[in-house]
């Protein structure tokens, strides 16, 4: 099984949701996004380099799309599995300190 497949299902069994459902709707989450072929577990080429971005890459990824700032400008928080935008930088993309975090 991928670990993109393993890492959402845990999420999904971390709401409160059954095992076999949580199979279900991570599956049929990642056949959606493009992830995993459709009537399989198999990952697509977008799914094996989402999968070889790790968590912290997804999430920082995931970030940046949002806002428009570059990955490179957010750091990871595993306890929250979440991106937030590093130090010296506003939401509006502007650099208000020039100091590197």
């Amino acid at each position: 099984m991928p670990k993109i497949l393993e890492r959402l299902v845990s999420q999904i069994k971390a709401q409160g949701k059954p095992e076999s459902n949580a199979y279900a709707i991570a599956t049929s989450a990642l056949q959606k996004q493009g992830s995993m072929k459709k009537g399989s577990q198999e990952l697509t080429e977008h799914g094996k380099q989402r999968q070889a971005m790790g968590n912290a890459g997804r999430a920082k990824d995931r970030a940046a799309k949002a806002s428009g700032h570059s990955a490179s400008d957010y750091k990871y928080n595993p306890g929250t599995n979440a991106a937030t935008l590093k130090q010296g930088f506003c939401k509006g993309g502007k650099v208000i300190s020039s100091k590197n975090y």
